[in-house]
């Protein structure tokens, strides 16, 4: 992933955010309307969520220690996995407990046009941070659906906010539905029920993006695309002469480590081996640029056992 393309989709969101988060309250303010104050809430969240995703970032390309011998590069993963925490406490529950507590004791808007106004504006900034994230995933996605490509990605922060941008603009729909309905029929339920949607969609949201950096937490493989491509570099045809096994696994992002067991000839000198496994590095790296730790162990390419007869 181009760390400068996910880096700006962030900005983008988090410069919208403050600003709707900050139109969001004033409207509640004026109006008191529960779906703004969730909306507000939510916005806030995704600001903070923003600045986690760009604290990971930084802080996953501090060098390797002893400590940390392969790096800092799955930090990312643990900052994307508290952002869907984050999403999912303070904006999906506050916006259910909100929603509920509106069906429950409902009561008419006052100064309408605060809310109707703030919407359409919060529309326009998040419909901005949505364009600039579909573009700059554009350049990763490739032939991927929208779905294989969140499901998928190995760098956390487009899916991320293509999610909360994706997850807003729905509440925002929500809102101004629940605001106009509340408006015709004089009835605060309506208020109500649209913040209890908007909770229960932040909630869907943190689930989905909890679910795929957990996957990444725990040390994804290799694209299918990948492993091949490391397969074929791996054989020269002349000392190694195939893979006996291999294993992948994503380090970071921009960082895979490779291991692999090589076939060698029994005839071959340690000279001619290690310096087939230097060729077949360099093969990998030209292929897949990403794997940068290389660990290749030779063995000895061993003829199949002879069928017992009968």
């Amino acid at each position: 992933m181009s760390t400068a393309g996910g880096s700006r989709a962030i900005v983008t969101a988090l410069g919208a955010n403050l600003a709707i988060a900050a139109s969001k309250l004033v409207a509640f303010g004026f109006s008191g309307s529960s779906s703004m104050l969730a909306e507000g809430i939510h916005s806030i969240a995704d600001s903070g969520n923003q600045v986690l995703l760009l604290v990971g970032g930084k802080r996953a390309d501090r060098e390797a220690t002893e400590q940390h011998p392969f790096g800092y590069g799955r930090e990312r993963y643990v900052y994307g996995f508290l952002v869907s925490i984050v999403l999912f406490s303070l904006g999906g529950l506050f916006a259910v407990y909100e929603g509920v507590e509106k069906i429950s004791h409902p009561h008419p808007l006052e100064n309408w046009a605060w809310p109707i106004g703030v919407l359409v504006f919060a529309m326009i900034a998040e419909g901005f941070s949505f364009r600039t994230a579909i573009a700059e995933s554009n350049h990763e996605r490739g032939s991927q659906s929208w779905s294989q490509f969140v499901r998928h990605a190995k760098a956390p922060e487009l899916p991320v906010v293509l999610l909360e941008d994706f997850g807003a603009l729905i509440g925002l729909i929500l809102a101004f539905f629940g605001v106009l309905l509340t408006l015709a029929t004089h009835s605060g339920v309506w208020d109500g029920i649209a913040t209890l949607a908007i909770g229960l969609l932040l909630g869907t949201a943190a689930a989905v993006l909890g679910i795929e950096t957990k996957s990444l937490l725990l040390g994804e493989g290799a694209s299918p695309d990948d492993v091949r491509r490391i397969r074929a570099a791996l054989v020269d045809g002349a000392v190694v002469s195939s893979v006996i096994h291999m294993r992948t696994m994503h380090l970071g992002p921009d960082e895979l480590l490779v291991a692999a067991k090589i076939a060698v000839d029994h005839d071959d000198t340690a000279l001619e081996v290690a310096r087939a496994i230097d060729a077949a590095e360099r093969r990998v790296r030209e292929a897949v640029p990403i794997a940068r730790v290389i660990y290749l162990e030779p063995d000895i390419r061993r003829a199949p056992a002879p069928k017992s007869a009968g």
